[in-house]
């Protein structure tokens, strides 16, 4: 799809609303267990969650940290003092009739993120991360007249980040809603699982028109997207519906929207003419947040390494493809796994020099983001926990540049590695996989496969190269499928040349 982005045609402007539900074991304000997996609906509530008479919240220290930490990943000014304030507005699913959130001291604000967009590097502002408590959730049975409210979301500790409207494209937004994800993800402080409603983006989308410099009158506002996916195709759809607008000399109107996956469309939810009126004021019940520099300071020295750390790193260290330290750095469980994976083949690399450890770790970059990832998707596992450790990974594609099992030996050695466990060496031994790389073994073999086909010699002899990849198929026949392939090959073909010159 066509992007607006030079300075005589139409340009997006795009800024994020991004709700990120913490990790923490309890709830924002109260004991309650928070577990996003909880099917059964009203069990992890409480007097502070449904908001009974009398009752006091006691703020979150874990979330209080784990914010802190987001902000300062997200380069943000943390300043000394902030506070929690009363956001009132009455829903079903907020039993107090108002939402502890934050207004005017923010945890975290006035911060960026670079990310990459086409091999340039672009900064997205982050205008402010505050912290709040979630709201339950309305459910709408089917054919049924009335509604039904499920508290087990409510009160869950929730981060929401602000941008700038830096942004100007679907792929834009894809790529920084994906960076974004990755870095809380790295630091723990969620799974950002878009499906179970942890990580929630809304997009707020206008179009300026040719010549407009400052921001336009209007803005759309996208809801119910389950997935990167889904955001940069409703984004692209929105700046295409808005620009026919413009023009036709009209101004879109600003409303909400919801995206219909089904039919590839946002669809009008509400109108969105009148700014609400909150009436915010500061929580009383709940003291002013202190940071000192020490405090800080501490956390600065626990941040763990992160993405485009990883990336740059990778990069250099491994000399991977740009794509593959992508995917790798995409899933942080995977990623790890993976240096384990290559720590054990430096180990290997430095007991038998003649292997080439380069060629190891494209190897185990190969084998991990493949066959690997996809037995792990089929069954849902964590890398982590899967049965294959990463010395016995490690030890396989050391087998297998060796040239002691041949590729497809090593999926089926894989398999019963993944499903049981187990040194490769031995499965190698038990399922009698051992490749033959004996000259002699597959020079007899070869003799037996050119008699027994002199039409396929006669064919190679006039020129049909396909008649060599059917000798070659017929050899490993011939050694039940245990053959190194690069001899067989180079064998094959000094005896061809012979029997031509001859």
């Amino acid at each position: 799809m066509k992007q607006y982005l030079s300075s005589t045609e139409y340009q997006p402007v795009i800024g994020f609303e991004i709700h990120i539900e913490l990790a923490t074991k309890s709830k924002m304000f109260s004991s309650s267990p928070n577990n996003p997996d909880e099917k059964r609906p009203n069990t992890n509530i409480d007097e502070i969650v449904t908001g009974q008479p009398g009752t006091l919240p006691v703020a979150n220290k874990e979330a209080i940290r784990l914010s802190a930490m987001v902000g300062l990943a997200l380069n943000c000014q943390i300043d000394e003092f902030s506070k929690f304030d009363r956001k009132h507005y009455f829903y079903p699913d907020l039993p107090k009739g108002y939402q502890i959130s934050q207004y005017d001291k923010p945890i975290s604000r006035d911060g960026y993120l670079d990310v990459n967009i086409n091999g340039e590097t672009k900064r997205i502002g982050i205008t402010r991360a505050h912290l709040e408590e979630d709201a339950g959730k309305n459910i709408h049975p089917d054919g049924l007249s009335y509604s039904l409210v499920d508290y087990n979301r409510a009160g869950c500790a929730l981060l929401e980040i602000v941008s700038e409207p830096d942004i100007e494209s679907g792929q834009e937004a894809r790529v920084f809603l994906q960076e974004l994800r990755n870095i809380v993800r790295y630091l723990g402080a969620s799974d950002c699982d878009m499906e179970k409603g942890t990580m929630r983006v809304e997009p707020n989308i206008s179009v300026r028109k040719p010549g407009e410099t400052g921001l336009p009158n209007y803005k759309v506002e996208v809801k119910n997207i389950n997935s990167f996916k889904f955001a940069e195709a409703a984004i692209n759809y929105e700046i295409e519906r808005q620009i026919e607008i413009l023009k036709a000399g009209k101004t879109p109107k600003q409303v909400t929207m919801g995206w219909d996956e089904k039919n590839n469309c946002t669809v009008e939810q509400r109108s969105k003419e009148e700014a609400n009126d909150y009436r915010y004021f500061p929580e009383p019940d709940l003291p002013v947040l202190q940071f000192s520099k020490e405090y800080l300071d501490t956390l600065r020295a626990e941040m763990p390494e992160l993405p485009a750390q990883k990336r740059a790193r990778f990069t250099e260290e491994f000399k991977l493809p740009g794509g593959d330290v992508e995917n790798l750095i995409n899933w942080k469980e995977l990623a790890n796994y993976f240096e384990s994976v290559v720590s054990e083949i430096e180990e290997w690399a430095e007991q038998e020099k003649v292997l080439d450890k380069n060629l190891l770790v494209k190897l185990a970059a190969n084998w991990c983001l493949q066959d690997f990832s996809a037995a792990l998707n089929k069954e849902l596992k964590n890398p982590l926990d899967a049965e294959v450790s990463p010395e016995n990974f490690a030890e396989l594609m050391v087998l297998i540049q060796q040239g002691k099992i041949s590729g497809s030996a090593a999926k089926q050695v894989f398999k019963v590695m993944f499903e049981k466990g187990g040194d490769p060496s031995n499965t190698v031994e038990d399922l009698g996989l051992h490749q033959v790389s004996d000259e002699g073994a597959i020079s007899e073999a070869l003799d037996k496969v050119i008699s027994a086909n002199e039409k396929a010699v006669s064919d190679f002899k006039a020129g049909q190269q396909k008649s060599f990849g059917f000798l070659v198929g017929q050899a490993m026949k011939e050694l039940k499928g245990k053959g190194n392939p690069q001899v067989i090959n180079e064998l094959l073909k000094k005896k061809l040349s012979y029997r031509v010159k001859g």
